[in-house]
């Protein structure tokens, strides 16, 4: 385990929020979180590698759909406590309802709007 695990400033769970970011275009693709292995695993094999909180278990980005996330460069922030990934979305598609960006949904006046296309229908990605 290397020196650089150490200057990650890791909550009481032992996790960092990762912003995912399309390495080409700057657009925000999504938010998850990491943990020590997930940040490693991530490094080792320039895939990215999360923490799910909700299953409790590792999560390689894409195992299920094959919309793998090709790490380019990984950032932290100047507070040691958020990590950037950004990344090459395989198959264009980064969020489980079938969207380019897990950030579809736009505030309109007092509304919740969805704004960004389904790509690819979810039952035709996870079966």
């Amino acid at each position: 385990m290397g020196k650089w695990l150490n200057e990650i400033k890791w909550d009481d769970q032992g996790l960092v929020p990762v912003i995912t970011q399309d390495a080409a275009s700057g657009e925000v693709l999504m938010f998850a979180w990491m943990n020590r292995e997930a940040l490693e695993k991530t490094l080792e094999t320039r895939e990215a590698v999360y923490w799910s909180r909700s299953r409790r278990k590792l999560w390689h980005k894409g195992e299920e759909s094959g919309h793998i996330q090709k790490v380019v460069e990984i950032r932290k922030d100047c507070d040691d406590d958020v990590v950037l990934l950004r990344v090459e979305q395989q198959g264009g598609i980064a969020c489980h309802t079938g969207r380019r960006s897990c950030f579809f949904t736009r505030l309109d006046a007092d509304q919740w709007q969805a704004v960004d296309p389904v790509l690819k229908d979810p039952g035709e990605i996870y079966k």
